[in-house]
């Protein structure tokens, strides 16, 4: 590329100095944005005094070697008529320049980026490259970060809202292929984060309040701790009162059921000659002395953390 650049460079043709000096720029122009202006300008100030000829391809050469356009090729010529720099429009401009088409409008000089498009041979050559070799090329500069592929990517990005945009402008489903349960879809979807966002919002709202309540209540921290420690330990002591009288409860009424049981079932009788009741009392009585409120939480308590029995401890050890 350097060595072709260096060629053309050497062999540029010197402009005429009896009239405008004419320059042709072409292209597709398909949602033409700033950066297409932006060239047409470098084009348009090649020369002190410049006559700007701009070509724009038609759909079917268009379709054919580039793609898809959004805009027809009646609104790109018209597009282009309407950019100040332009002189003069260009319908059905060839996709490659030869000699021919040089005399018939009389260019002196064709600008266009350096970067190379591949011609209609299928062969990857460079569109340009027959102006390059004459001396007859001007390069332009692109503009970064714009480009009518950048363009549609943003609107294919976010498709849904457009379409959503579209719906509420007036357009129906139909003229924009969309779906019934699509349509539905988008805007039970838009509903739902509008919801999200005035939660969020509230959200933050309550959580700007605590920020200064809690800086209010900064001063008499100490106090508050104090209180909340006593509300805890009497409510942990009121809660294993209450555990502890509910499992002696629980306790109380299996032995009752129990002796019950042997009532009926009459001859209990152990071989060192002790009656029912006695042997009763021996296998089936539980004294609190034998049995400790340790093992009898542990019993009832899967839950370490519900044991009141583990909570008393974790106080003692703090």
């Amino acid at each position: 590329m350097a060595d072709q650049s260096e060629h053309s460079n050497s062999k540029t043709a010197s402009p005429p100095e009896d009239r405008p000096v004419r320059v042709y720029a072409d292209g597709i122009y398909d949602l033409f944005h700033f950066g297409h202006a932006r060239s047409l300008e470098q084009a348009k100030k090649s020369f002190p005094n410049t006559y700007l000829l701009v070509g724009c391809c038609n759909d079917e050469v268009t379709h054919k070697y580039k793609g898809k356009t959004v805009m027809t090729e009646s609104e790109r010529y018209e597009s282009l008529r309407h950019c100040k720099w332009v002189d003069e429009v260009i319908p059905d401009a060839p996709w490659v320049i030869n000699q021919e088409f040089l005399d018939k409008h009389n260019i002196d000089y064709v600008a266009h980026d350096s970067l190379p498009y591949a011609d209609a041979s299928g062969a990857a050559n460079d569109v340009y490259e027959f102006v390059k070799a004459v001396g007859k090329f001007k390069e332009t500069k692109r503009t970064e970060g714009i480009s009518t592929s950048d363009v549609i990517m943003r609107i294919v990005k976010d498709y849904n809202q457009y379409v959503l945009r579209n719906l509420d402008r007036g357009y129906s489903r139909n003229e924009l292929g969309v779906s019934y349960v699509k349509e539905k879809r988008l805007r039970v979807n838009r509903r739902l984060k509008t919801l999200q966002e005035k939660v969020k919002e509230h959200q933050e709202k309550v959580g700007e309040k605590i920020q200064i309540v809690a800086k209010t209540a900064g001063m008499h921290r100490n106090e508050w701790v104090e209180n909340a420690d006593r509300w805890v330990a009497g409510f942990l002591e009121m809660f294993e009162e209450g555990c502890h009288k509910m499992g002696t409860a629980i306790r109380d009424r299996i032995q009752e059921r129990l002796r019950g049981q042997q009532s009926r079932d009459g001859s209990f009788f152990l071989q060192n000659g002790k009656d029912a009741k006695d042997d009763d009392d021996e296998e089936y009585y539980y004294d609190d002395e034998d049995d400790s409120d340790e093992e009898y939480f542990e019993e009832y308590y899967d839950d370490d953390e519900l044991n009141p029995q583990n909570n008393e401890k974790d106080e003692n050890k703090k």
